[in-house]
């Protein structure tokens, strides 16, 4: 049987985030002047997030720089500009995320402005932070989308730190498209549904998967490679850069091997336009998601390279969730997370 996709249930899981959008840009407004520098520390899908944000600082930026770390390399490491114009970008979904916690303790040391996204008040990473953005929980975790709702309210942030710090024209066309963002989201994770049965049962004896994408939606590809098919599904799963493909991976490309491409609209489509060639030449078993393919009602059209990776991000989420099924393996079964010492 097919996985049930409710529609009502994906919109309520990230309208806490949607409701924080406007808090998110007034606290980067409000730091903007004090920030020269901004580092991202998060462990697995927030730093994936957290990639895309980089991505378009970089793009749009002329006066920030900007790093993104793991919380257990950054405290190792120890960057030496840990200063008070150095702002420090902490997320967790759960907000008890072991080292993203102990990096927000490790910064009590220095004189960093630091901010926290999480759930609610009561976690330890939003008591261990300056300021804390909160989205709410939800009552039940769907397969992706809580790395949606963390990305809606940093991106949030985002867009008001660029603002006030670059005069960045597109703030409010990218908060209103945020605040839409949670019934586009829905609307393609249904409609969605039955395409992405059929790829799950096309796929449910391979035990290697590929996912190949570019720039900001190289995150979807890595959140969905390894947070779902990795965790919770344990299949050899491997997300890869366009960039990189053809200096060496593009050597497994065969008539046997899946391959999930995904395209976006941001300036690195062209990477993947390239990738899509040649797997179309040489590859025979390829599934391809193409932000363009899909309508985003309420996002502004300067703003759909900016959520695309989240879009198709709940899209690929009912391939997962039909897997689970298939696999009669429930996505929220571990072997060894939360479970054994590591």
């Amino acid at each position: 049987m097919d996985a049930v996709v409710d529609q009502n249930e994906t919109e309520a899981a990230l309208q806490g985030a949607a409701n924080v959008v406007d808090e998110a840009a007034a606290l980067g407004k409000r730091l903007a002047s004090k920030v020269d520098r901004v580092f991202f520390v998060a462990c697995g899908a927030p730093n994936r997030s957290m990639l895309a944000l980089q991505y378009w600082i970089e793009h749009y930026s002329g006066s920030l720089e900007v790093r993104r770390y793991f919380p257990a390399e950054f405290m190792t490491q120890v960057p030496p500009r840990l200063d008070e114009r150095t702002l420090v970008i902490m997320g967790s979904k759960s907000g008890t995320t072991k080292e993203t916690v102990e990096a927000a303790k490790f910064l009590a040391d220095f004189p960093a402005i630091t901010v926290g996204f999480t759930t609610t008040e009561d976690k330890p990473l939003a008591q261990n932070v300056q300021h804390a953005i909160l989205t709410s929980e939800v009552e039940r975790d769907i397969v992706g989308l809580p790395h949606t709702s963390m990305a809606i309210a940093m991106i949030g942030f985002m867009g008001g730190l660029l603002a006030a710090k670059d005069n960045w024209p597109l703030e409010s066309k990218l908060l209103s498209s945020l605040k839409a963002l949670p019934k586009a989201a829905a609307l393609t994770k249904a409609g969605n549904a039955a395409r992405a049965a059929q790829e799950a049962r096309d796929l449910e004896h391979d035990k290697v998967i590929y996912h190949i994408a570019s720039g900001p939606m190289f995150c979807t590809a890595y959140v969905f490679g390894v947070c779902t098919l990795m965790e919770m599904q344990w299949l050899n799963s491997t997300p890869l850069e366009s960039a990189e493909f053809f200096h060496g991976p593009f050597e497994v490309v065969d008539e046997n091997v899946p391959i999930l491409l995904l395209l976006g609209e941001d300036p690195s489509r062209p990477l993947m336009e390239r990738t899509v060639r040649f797997c179309e030449t040489y590859g025979k078993r390829l599934v391809v998601y193409d932000s363009k393919d899909f309508e985003m009602p309420g996002i502004e059209p300067e703003i759909r390279p900016i959520v695309a990776p989240y879009i198709i991000g709940v899209a690929l989420d009912v391939i997962g969730e039909n897997l689970a099924e298939l696999h009669n393996h429930p996505l929220e079964t571990r072997r060894y997370m939360w479970k054994v010492e590591y």
